[in-house]
């Protein structure tokens, strides 16, 4: 019997020698996609940590902060290792989907997130099915102007030459105008490119090429000018973003805008300073690939 005890007790003095594995996340961090969840790290006894977080992404960060793209249910494991002993655990993390539509533009400067606009909804579906469809991965932002804006979606731009000519192509069709009041050009606004009045006076938007505002700083004259220039009222709110963000406020009511970033407006601003060729073309391409977040 004695010997039985003995052996126990070594098993478990060895036992405890080893690495635990533990770790938690805080519930109250908002994990509707796409969200950001802080992971801390309460093992004991270990020298280095492997992450796995369920969607092909892995870390050996200590305490490592994620970006879930995606709704759905994640079983994220942490191992911790002690030389060569190794102790595993594993949590079913579960990302929501978001209330609002969302889509992802991502590029080699970092990740946009687009919400798009339910006042809008020819646009907002559109976007949505050529989206879901592949239409824009691969595709251009073919045409760059610093303090303006930033546009691709043209599909003629998908392994296009230097010599090729951009900015015409599309999906085959148009999309009726939404002009919305609410709806204006501030930084960040995503809003459909169009043909000009004279062969287009319904102002109908391109069937996939679209724009991205980067802007300028706006005066309160400035606004005053449009105002009287285009017979529209901007509201309190709009003025004071305006003011403070800067825009085109010059394009309210002649293109259509649907959306806007609410992540990564500094990747808008990364694309908007590079050097461009004769068009506006940047002379390093820049691609996209865009994803709905569901």
């Amino acid at each position: 019997m004695k010997h039985v005890l003995y052996a126990l007790a070594a098993l478990l003095t060895f036992a405890a020698c080893g690495p635990t594995a533990r770790f938690t996340y805080a519930p109250e961090q908002d994990r509707t996609a796409p969200s950001r969840i802080k992971f801390d790290n309460e093992s004991e006894k270990a020298e280095t940590y492997r992450w796995d977080f369920g969607d092909g992404n892995t870390s050996t960060e200590e305490n490592p902060t994620h970006r879930y793209g995606m709704s759905g249910n994640y079983d994220v494991s942490l191992t911790a290792i002690d030389g060569k002993k190794e102790k595993t655990t594993t949590k079913t993390l579960q990302i929501i989907s978001p209330l609002k539509c969302l889509v992802e533009i991502e590029t080699k400067f970092g990740t946009m997130v687009v919400e798009l606009s339910d006042a809008t909804p020819k646009h907002r579906d559109n976007f949505i099915k050529l989206a879901e469809d592949g239409f824009y991965d691969g595709l251009l932002f073919h045409r760059v102007i610093e303090g303006f804006m930033v546009q691709g979606g043209d599909p003629v731009s998908k392994n296009a030459t230097e010599r090729t000519p951009l900015g015409s192509g599309g999906p085959g069709y148009q999309v009726d105008a939404e002009f919305v009041d609410s709806l204006v050009h501030l930084k960040g606004a995503i809003a459909a490119a169009r043909t000009g009045d004279r062969v287009n006076p319904e102002r109908k938007s391109s069937g996939s090429q679209f724009y991205i505002v980067q802007g300028r700083p706006v005066t309160e004259a400035m606004l005053d000018q449009f105002e009287a220039q285009k017979g529209i009222r901007y509201t309190p709110e709009q003025r004071a973003a305006y003011l403070e963000n800067g825009g085109t406020p010059f394009l309210d009511r002649d293109y259509v805008v649907f959306g806007r970033v609410v992540e990564g407006l500094d990747v808008v601003d990364q694309i908007a300073r590079q050097k461009t060729r004769p068009g506006d073309r940047p002379v390093d391409d820049v691609k996209m690939e865009v994803r709905v977040i569901k």
